[in-house]
């Protein structure tokens, strides 16, 4: 979380020139332009530092407004977020937790090795985002028995029924091929889409949220509140 606030000094050198609730006011609007700026440096910082970040990625932080009554406003993560978010780890470094897949695969699947990380391979249809494409990922956990409703996964029944459809497989122990999900096509060929490890992770510092947060605070602030006091001082003034 990132804090924004006024030096008491600024704000008594324009309380000369407002009532005491007009000032708070224009305040609470500089110190909310502020903290929009900010999340918009955090998001475009996103941008460069990641590869394609998702809608869900970007909108992680959220800005919790200043009042007239209240003069903080915060750039902070949305309470849906969780303390093991992933973005923490590429702001502090470390190794990340299982995310939902994984954690599903390790406990629904018939696999003799661990598995703390998986990631799509080469031949996984991905979307825009670059991430395992919904269908595929689901035809696949369905095919290996691995989805969380058992009524979800392939019977015989249905693979025999649409044996001219791609088949996804894990290799048995002792199997020349790498642990992972693979598919087979119609045709008879094999491509891998995931990628199993029994190693998490491990995230260098990438984000750099707290130091570009400071210097947009720094570099932004003053110019809100010379335009916020300004607009204010005009409307004091139509207003008598």
């Amino acid at each position: 979380m990132f804090t924004i606030k006024l030096d008491d000094a600024d704000l008594q050198r324009n309380l000369r020139q407002l009532a005491d609730k007009d000032a708070r006011q224009a305040a609470a609007w500089a110190l909310n332009d502020t903290a929009a700026d900010v999340l918009t440096h955090v998001q475009n910082r996103m941008d460069a530092v990641f590869d394609r970040p998702t809608r869900f990625t970007k909108n992680a932080f959220m800005v919790w407004r200043a009042k007239p009554n209240s003069l903080e406003a915060f750039v902070m993560e949305r309470p849906s977020v969780g303390r093991r978010h992933y973005l923490k780890m590429q702001e502090l470094g470390g190794a990340r937790g299982q995310t939902g897949l994984e954690a599903l695969l390790s406990s629904r699947l018939a696999y003799d090795g661990i598995i703390q990380s998986a990631i799509p391979a080469e031949g996984a249809k991905l979307n825009a985002y670059g991430n395992w494409q919904t269908g595929e990922r689901n035809q696949a956990l369905s095919a290996v028995q691995a989805q969380r409703d058992d009524r979800t996964n392939t019977t015989a029944t249905a693979r025999k029924r649409h044996r001219k459809r791609a088949g996804f497989f894990v290799p048995k122990a002792g199997s020349g091929l790498s642990p992972g999900i693979w598919k087979r096509a119609p045709d008879g060929t094999i491509s891998k889409v995931l990628h199993f490890s029994a190693v998490a992770p491990v995230y260098s510092e990438r984000l750099g949220f707290q130091d570009g947060a400071a210097e947009v605070y720094r570099a932004r602030l003053p110019e809100h509140l010379a335009r916020t006091f300004a607009r204010m001082v005009q409307r004091v003034a139509e207003r008598g």
